[in-house]
């Protein structure tokens, strides 16, 4: 494979990364790489540093060392509770970066705007919502709106901060299906910040587990569910019994 090849595979690959807030290192030298079209799932338990590698990915907080490189283009994030403006109705909310960014503001005409929000309501199952205020939809609803605006500017990378946080076991297994969707549809290099084993067997090619910062296991949904180490045994099963330390 030609290193050309190998670039346009990469969406993400992370190098010796490591963050500390005051005196506390809560990512402490990981690596990883996800490939276009490829979900990673992030995994462990509370305070492992799981969200903190989105937040880094994506610009919201600055790395102390260490490399992240990806292959251009937009990113994308999902925040854990949608994150919609609650004055703007649908249309304004999905559409709000192609509008108010600085290097889209009027590139589109309000015909193309409604054009493109209708395709990425489409794409997550909502047509013909465009009207409706947050308000208005279920939590289910509302993160697939979370997900369309996600996508509305064609993002080469999307990233997921605990996705099916709040809902119930129907509307989780929905949302789960939409990651996969996108995932197919726009080919993106996707992250997923879960704790949930249906999200991780439902949508992982490859898990990551942290703990402390660190990389305690790397493989796929089914070397994880193979209990092959005290860690994955400890996840999989939800047991205090093992080398994962809860902080409550």
């Amino acid at each position: 494979m030609s290193p050309d090849q190998r670039y346009k595979r990469m969406g993400i690959e992370v190098k010796h990364l490591v963050k500390s807030f005051d005196d506390k290192t809560v990512i402490d030298d990981i690596s990883f790489k996800v490939d276009d079209g490829k979900i990673l799932s992030i995994v462990g338990f509370s305070g492992s540093g799981k969200s903190t590698v989105l937040k880094l990915i994506s610009g919201l907080i600055e790395k102390d060392s260490g490399e992240i490189i990806t292959s251009g283009g937009d990113i994308a994030m999902v925040f854990q509770y949608s994150a919609l403006f609650d004055s703007l109705n649908v249309f304004d909310n999905i559409s709000f970066a192609l509008q108010e960014r600085k290097d889209m503001r009027g590139k589109y005409t309000q015909k193309e705007l409604e054009k493109i929000v209708a395709e990425k309501l489409d794409l997550v199952g909502l047509s013909g919502i465009e009207n409706k205020f947050p308000s208005e939809l279920s939590g289910g609803m509302q993160k697939r709106v979370s997900f369309a605006r996600a996508i509305v500017t064609e993002p080469k990378i999307i990233l997921y901060d605990e996705p099916t946080a709040g809902l119930d076991p129907i509307s989780s297994t929905l949302i789960e299906d939409y990651i996969v969707r996108l995932k197919n549809e726009t080919n993106a290099a996707s992250i997923v910040v879960t704790h949930q084993m249906s999200t991780i067997r439902r949508t992982s090619d490859n898990v990551l587990m942290l703990y402390n910062g660190k990389v305690v296991f790397e493989g796929s949904p089914d070397d994880l569910c193979a209990e092959q180490t005290d860690y994955t045994r400890q996840f999989v099963n939800a047991t205090i019994e093992g080398p994962m330390k809860l902080n409550v």
